[in-house]
């Protein structure tokens, strides 16, 4: 008689724990990269998924099998309206960490509607906190800025409602920064102005919902023989084991989707701000056209259409950095319907 196994696989990865709902749809960047160049930079910017489509370019790698050659590669079209930083925030080191020492906040302009965001917002003596910004310049460690996007210029959103974001200052001294971060408050900045065709960038946002699902879709859980009269169902774990009092590594029930991540080192293909030469026949499916600036990236970004994400530099870069942009023979512009 041939032995029963009693022993399977582990389902599920343990590497995105607790899988559960994101706290905020535009994701807080956590960690910044240092950069080594000389002028002072934004580090992020924030776009909005438009749709996906397929190119056709000249494979530019040293080392690849394919270098030299056409290759079909995914593009996903990110939309990216001017952004206007409206406050500058200072930070100083401690023995707890880092801690803000002060920030500036400018009257914003009417046409950004941050009121929709901000009801009570009390706009400080941007003089009085630049001046105690640059009195404590000695002990200053970081510099950030304050930006609101500008949905309404899009094509294919219909809110007004614009989203914040703190993205970090990177290049330069503390005191170029301090100076850049003075120069730009309250103007547009175009995303020409932080990223360059050819680099690679992360991608950071908010996946997928797909609501409360069970063990099977949720972890790949296999089904239990359904030749059996199961009493408590199929479709589920054979045992839960000691779960209680401790955290259970056992796949469960739960949410599914809606999670917060990061996809690291997408290649920009191409920048561009004529949205009619990206946008493919009959419009993007529950898009529409690009009315603005917009980021054609190489592969796949998460989450669904309209969702905003925010663009970084890379924090872990990869060893090849190309010199420039991949050439284009073909984008795809045929129907998405």
């Amino acid at each position: 008689m041939a032995r029963r196994k009693t022993s399977a696989p582990r389902r599920g990865s343990l590497a995105f724990r607790p899988r559960k709902r994101a706290s905020r749809l535009l994701p807080r960047v956590k960690n910044w990269p240092d950069i080594a160049i000389g002028a002072p930079t934004l580090l992020g910017f924030i776009g909005y998924k438009a749709g996906m489509t397929h190119a056709v370019i000249i494979d530019d790698r040293p080392n690849s099998l394919t270098s030299g050659r056409e290759v079909v590669v995914p593009v996903t079209v990110i939309e990216t309206p001017p952004i206007i930083p409206i406050a500058l925030r200072a930070y100083t080191s401690s023995e707890w960490g880092i801690r803000s020492l002060t920030e500036a906040w400018i009257e914003p302009p009417k046409e950004l509607e941050l009121s929709r965001v901000i009801p009570t917002l009390r706009v400080s003596d941007v003089d009085k906190g630049l001046k105690l910004i640059y009195d404590s310049i000695d002990i200053v460690s970081k510099v950030s800025l304050i930006v609101a996007s500008q949905p309404k210029l899009t094509g294919g959103l219909s809110k007004k409602k614009p989203d914040l974001l703190e993205i970090k200052l990177g290049g330069g001294s503390i005191e170029d920064q301090l100076k850049y971060a003075q120069s730009i408050l309250g103007k547009e900045v175009r995303v020409t102005e932080v990223f360059s065709e050819g680099q690679y960038i992360d991608v950071l946002g908010v996946t997928k919902g797909k609501g409360f699902q069970g063990v099977i879709k949720r972890f790949g859980v296999k089904e239990l023989p359904r030749w059996h009269k199961h009493r408590k169902g199929s479709r589920k774990v054979g045992s839960r084991g000691p779960t209680l009092g401790a955290l259970s590594t056992v796949p469960q029930a739960g949410q599914l989707g809606y999670h917060r991540r990061t996809i690291y080192n997408l290649r920009i293909i191409k920048i561009g701000n004529n949205g009619f030469e990206i946008t493919p026949s009959g419009g993007f499916p529950h898009y529409g056209i690009i009315g603005s600036d917009y980021v054609l990236v190489k592969g796949s970004v998460v989450g669904p259409v309209k969702r905003p994400l925010v663009l970084r530099y890379p924090i872990r870069p990869p060893k090849w950095i190309p010199s420039g942009p991949p050439i284009i023979t073909y984008i795809s512009l045929d129907s998405k319907m």
